[in-house]
């Protein structure tokens, strides 16, 4: 009976594959087409050849004649600088982005006293500071005068679109005044004698407005 049975059994056709040969090919293959198979780390991979880069060229530097190797330590110093340079400057573009460029802060001072600045700046010959004061002294003025409102953190654009409004026939002045303010307390660049001028002048101007 046994060997009847195992007789029987060696017969038998082999189970079919659940899934079959074929559909397991085809789910492998979707399976491979997941993004997650495909996913490389180009950061890494630019340390890898820049690593590739650096071990080669020190090879070669071995073989090199001194000034060979010299001239290709200043070029790579060169590089490192320009990328350094490069780096710096878009931190700082960055940066001035987040800046609130804010005329109206939270120091609590008249516009008097900030005139007052101003005029001592404009005497030193520092027209920067000259010119920056001035156009604070304008913003503040014209919120003693609840012209403009008291908001601390508001921009020179939007002091200027604000009193754009309130002295339509100034409004050239004014935005010309708010432009340079920003492009010299945060664009870094210098101003002049009579850029720093025009701004005291603008005060001028709007105090005798009604």
């Amino acid at each position: 009976m046994t060997i009847a049975l195992a007789v029987v059994a060696l017969r038998l056709p082999d189970p079919p594959l659940d899934p079959s040969g074929s559909e397991a090919r085809d789910r492998l293959r979707r399976e491979l087409l997941h993004a997650e198979y495909h996913r490389q780390n180009v950061f890494q991979e630019l340390l890898d050849w820049l690593g590739r880069k650096i071990s080669g060229g020190l090879g070669q530097a071995s073989h090199a004649s001194p000034l060979s190797t010299l001239m290709a330590m200043l070029i790579l110093v060169a590089l490192v600088l320009v990328v350094a340079w490069l780096v710096s400057r878009a931190r700082f573009t960055a940066h001035e982005k987040e800046e609130s460029r804010a005329v109206l802060t939270e120091e609590v001072v008249s516009a008097d006293e900030l005139r007052r600045r101003a005029e001592a700046a404009f005497e030193a010959g520092r027209f920067e500071d000259a010119l920056v004061e001035a156009f604070r002294a304008v913003a503040v003025r014209q919120v003693e005068r609840g012209r403009l409102a008291n908001t601390p953190g508001a921009t020179a654009h939007e002091v200027a679109e604000d009193l754009a409004r309130e002295y339509a026939e100034l409004a050239g002045q004014v935005h010309g005044c708010a432009r340079r303010f920003d492009e010299v307390l945060y664009g870094e660049r210098p101003a002049t004698r009579e850029q720093a001028a025009a701004v005291l002048a603008l005060d001028d101007d709007l105090m005798v407005r009604r």
